[in-house]
């Protein structure tokens, strides 16, 4: 079973179940994934990969962890309440995220590749087409800027 059919299963069940929240995120990243869809499209239908889904997944994930900072700086703990709760049932579809230490050798790995010259974005953009959706990019970013200042 594809990612895509899971999501729709899923979806199916929350709808049965009444599970109106779950049903609302689901309903969302189908149509996230189908705008992505018709965005890849040219002249002929697109199915999107698996890998691709999850780029959908974790960009919608990202939006809410940008909207919780928002709402929580605008003093709208509500809001950024309800944020959180997507996340949560977004990130079920996700792969499990390493940990800070895998993370931190994959760096530290990249950077001696790299050699002396290398600078932070071929760095960062290396180590995230390492750790594609099993590690978010902001701990991405401050895992290679702690190796390239104890370099």
């Amino acid at each position: 079973m594809t990612l895509k059919e899971k999501l729709k299963a899923d979806l199916v069940a929350a709808m049965k179940a009444k599970e109106a929240e779950k049903l609302s995120v689901l309903r969302m990243l189908a149509t996230a994934i189908q705008t992505k869809e018709i965005a890849l499209r040219k002249g002929e239908d697109v199915v999107l990969s698996d890998e691709q889904v999850l780029e959908v997944i974790a960009a919608e994930v990202k939006k809410r962890k940008d909207s919780v900072i928002a709402y929580e700086d605008g003093g709208r703990a509500d809001l950024a309440e309800k944020e959180k709760e997507e996340i949560k049932i977004l990130e079920v579809y996700l792969p499990e995220q390493m940990s800070d230490e895998e993370l931190e050798q994959i760096v530290k790995n990249t950077v001696v590749e790299a050699g002396s010259g290398a600078n932070f974005g071929a760095i960062m953009g290396k180590v995230m087409g390492r750790v594609k959706g099993k590690a978010d990019g902001n701990r991405v970013s401050a895992a290679v800027k702690k190796a390239m200042e104890n370099k």
